[in-house]
């Protein structure tokens, strides 16, 4: 059975961050009004008129909520949601939420790629054939990846899926989170003591939100205790890992390779001695981008913001505490149904 008092609800004003994803078609039909992404000059243009937004790269402060009096929730497309600027959100009582399931699958087969490109050695290996030089292939050595020690930084949704793979490879894995109790690790080792973890795992592979407690995590001592020779591996986000410590530690001999989708800053200058090196191998941010994890962010993010204009709490809010800020109000989205 319809409902007359919803049937009659105009669209909701909804700011878009990006002008096209795949699935934006079936967000029309979804009591959407799709307000244009800005531009160059003002990459926030037209985001006054908006009751919700559905972000994606940009930042998200004051400022910027304070040109969208009306805003009501802001939606990450993806995980992360450290480009919104949560205290100031909550004073506004505005909602942010995420898509945590959104970028799962391909993230973590991205962070597969990257560590089987690293061990395999396979941006220098493309590097002498294309230059022809033999020697550099007669020189050509990998790893394999068999029996060898993957250590995760992190047991969330993406890391899980990234274990079961190593542990196909025949890699035994080890997880170090101490926000999860001892049966949420299944028949992964848990390492209780990060630096104990470095010290062992051949491959090293980052899954954890950054935050003001976590960032910069992977700095000199981190990484100088890292076992002689191991890869890292970072899909999560560039500002975890101390990128001067990094390059030191690549320089140096003490990693032998590594593999980034995020860096810091992002993206690199092209003088960084990250994009010549031969043992490192960097992808720009693009994890996640296949045409499946693209439809499944915008639409799960839409959801959020319908969720939160009908009244409701919306799934996967990341800052609970506006729920004690909300005064009951009238709903000015909807039509007077007498």
């Amino acid at each position: 059975m319809t409902n007359p008092q919803t049937d009659r609800r105009p669209p909701f004003p909804v700011w878009f961050e990006r002008a096209y994803w795949p699935g934006m078609e079936e967000v029309r039909g979804k009591g959407i009004q799709v307000l244009s992404p800005g531009d160059s000059r003002d990459p926030y243009h037209g985001v006054e008129e908006a009751v919700a937004i559905v972000a994606g790269v940009l930042w998200y402060d004051r400022e910027v909520m304070d040109r969208a009096p009306k805003l009501t929730v802001i939606a990450r497309t993806g995980i992360g949601y450290d480009g919104v600027d949560l205290s100031d959100a909550t004073r506004r009582s505005v909602y942010v939420c995420n898509v945590p399931d959104g970028p799962t699958i391909p993230t973590a087969e991205h962070a597969i790629a990257l560590m089987l490109a690293a061990a395999k050695r396979l941006p220098a290996i493309q590097h002498h054939l294309r230059q022809g030089d033999r020697a550099g292939i007669r020189a050509h050595s990998a790893v394999e990846l068999s029996g060898k020690v993957l250590g995760l930084v992190g047991f969330g949704r993406i890391a899980r899926r990234v274990a079961a793979a190593g542990a196909a490879l025949g890699m035994q894995v080890t997880s170090y989170d101490p926000y999860l109790t001892d049966d949420q690790f299944g028949s992964v080792d848990r390492s209780t003591e990060l630096d104990a973890m470095l010290t062992t795992a051949d491959v090293v592979s980052i899954h954890i939100p950054l935050t003001e407690e976590s960032r910069r995590m992977f700095d000199h001592k981190a990484l100088s205790g890292m076992k002689r020779g191991a890869i890292l591996i970072n899909t999560a986000r560039g500002g975890l890992v101390d990128t001067d410590a990094l390059i030191q530690a690549v320089t140096s001999g003490h990693l032998g390779a590594v593999g980034l989708d995020v860096t810091d800053p992002e993206p690199l200058p092209a003088d960084s001695p990250l994009l010549h090196l031969e043992n490192v191998l960097v992808t720009p941010h693009v994890a996640s981008w296949t045409h499946e994890a693209k439809r499944r962010m915008l639409l799960g993010a839409v959801d959020r913001v319908l969720e939160a204009l009908s009244g409701h709490r919306p799934s996967n809010l990341v800052n609970p505490q506006v729920l004690h800020r909300m005064k009951p109000q009238p709903q000015p989205f909807l039509e007077d149904s007498a």
